[in-house]
């Protein structure tokens, strides 16, 4: 079968189509044929070398999330599972391909009314942006800012904040014209990346951020007394290293700092929300944002508009 892997860390051209053989179910998991495939943040900071020291090596087959229909299941798993129409995390690899594996309890049956495409689009990011805002303490008439919000993951923390109740979410992105697609998922304010924006409120109780980077600093400051900020991503790089020093220097304000990994959320609590979420997007009452369809060769292309801060939504790819 055809996946993609990383034959070289760096530029998105590293990227390698190879054939490789059809993955096997061991006991408690499935086999998925793909119909979408997820291209998500952190499949790009694998790529670039970032994570190299955790043990991730060239030759790495990328990929977290699918959906597509069972086509095998291992020892211990009833043959029903067979044919149906699921989204499954595969870990951080293995998504990259025509079939994939998954263990059961990362497996979820989609309701009718939602695409793959859709379901990859929200499968992942979703419950980064729910427990981010339950880390966060987020209560209704509180101000939210989320900082990168044309990610998938930024895009469902707009609406769950807006749908929350929230007194005001501002967001940071690169353009006007994305700003008035956040707003009509709910934003009120709409910053550039620096967070300057004209009518911006005076600070924030609450802070989502998807970035890090050499800026985190700067937003810390924005925060209002017993502000929490929660990072969820590192897509701009680390932050210096001396950031908590702005913690400490703002101590009489009580801020909170907070990373989120859903990693440290517990299986079944990951899942019931995502089983929420999935049903509200099938409803109409969540939306997904799929930037583009690419086909599974075109992997390369999918990351350098992603490197090149082209992508609102998630782009998805096809076997």
């Amino acid at each position: 079968m055809k996946a993609v892997v990383i034959r070289t860390f760096g530029e998105p051209d590293g990227l390698e189509v190879v054939d490789v053989p059809e993955p096997v179910p061991g006991p408690g998991q499935v086999r998925i044929a793909a119909e979408a495939i997820g291209v998500g943040g952190v499949d790009a900071v694998i790529r670039r070398g970032t994570l190299a020291a955790y043990g991730f090596r060239e030759g790495h087959l990328l990929g977290s999330e699918v959906a597509g229909r069972v086509s095998a299941v291992g020892e211990g798993v009833d043959e029903a599972w067979t044919g149906r129409r699921v989204w499954a995390f595969t870990g951080l690899s293995g998504g990259y391909a025509e079939q994939a594996v998954a263990a059961l309890d990362d497996v979820l049956p989609l309701p009718d009314g939602l695409s793959g495409a859709d379901a990859v689009a929200l499968g992942g990011s979703g419950v980064v942006a729910h427990f981010a805002l339950d880390r966060a303490r987020f209560a209704p008439g509180e101000s939210v800012l989320v900082r990168g919000a044309a990610g998938s993951i930024g895009i469902t923390a707009v609406q769950l904040a807006a749908r929350g109740g929230a007194g005001a979410v501002a967001v940071t992105t690169s353009s006007a014209e994305r700003g008035a697609r956040l707003r009509d998922l709910g934003a009120t304010h709409v910053l550039d990346r620096s967070g300057a924006g004209d009518d911006v409120p005076k600070g924030f109780d609450v802070v989502v951020d998807v970035v890090a980077g050499p800026q985190l600093p700067s937003f810390l400051d924005r925060l209002n007394p017993n502000g929490r900020y929660v990072a969820v991503g590192v897509v701009g790089g680390q932050p210096p290293a001396d950031f908590g020093t702005r913690l400490m220097d703002a101590f009489r304000a009580s801020l909170s700092f907070a990373t989120l990994s859903t990693d440290t959320v517990p299986g079944p609590d990951r899942q019931a929300v995502r089983a929420a979420q999935f049903t509200a997007a099938a409803h109409g009452e969540l939306r997904t944002v799929v930037h583009e369809i690419l086909p599974l060769g075109r992997a390369a292309a999918a990351h350098r508009a992603m490197d090149a801060g082209e992508v609102f939504g998630r782009i998805v790819l096809t076997p």
